[in-house]
C-alpha cells in the first residue's frame, strides 16, 4: 500500500473527529465525504471507508437509545461511554490504518456493505 493510500485510509477513520466540531453529522459526514471521494481510488480505501462509516452510523444508534434512556437516568452515563469509546476506537482505528493493517471495530452493525 502507498503513502497516498494509507494517508486516505487513516483520513476515513480520523474524519470522523470532525463530530466534534459539527456535531450534528461531523461522526458519519467525514467519513461518508472520505469514502465517497476516494473509494474508486483503492479496495484499501473502500474498505476503510464502509467500516469507518458502519461504526459511525452504528454509534448514531447506539446514542439515539442512550439519549431515550437518559429520561431513566441511566442515559447521561451511557452517552459519556458511548463519546469516550468513539474517540478510543477512532485512534485505533488511525492508527491502525497509518500502519497498513485493516481494523474491524467492535460493537459495529455492518450496514454498508
Amino acid at each position: 500500500m502507498n503513502g497516498n493510500v494509507k494517508s486516505w485510509c487513516v483520513a476515513c477513520h480520523l474524519s470522523a473527529l470532525a463530530g466534534f466540531l459539527i456535531p450534528a453529522l461531523g461522526h458519519i459526514g467525514g467519513p461518508l465525504i472520505v469514502w465517497l471521494v476516494k473509494r474508486g481510488d483503492s479496495a484499501e480505501i473502500d474498505q476503510h471507508g464502509k467500516e469507518a462509516l458502519n461504526f459511525q452510523i452504528s454509534m448514531l444508534i447506539y446514542n439515539v437509545v442512550a439519549g431515550i434512556l437518559c429520561f431513566i437516568l441511566i442515559g447521561f452515563f451511557l452517552l459519556a461511554i458511548l463519546h469516550l469509546l468513539n474517540v478510543v476506537f477512532v485512534i485505533i482505528a488511525g492508527m491502525r490504518a497509518s500502519e497498513g493493517q485493516m481494523y474491524r471495530y467492535p460493537l459495529t452493525l455492518r450496514l454498508v456493505t
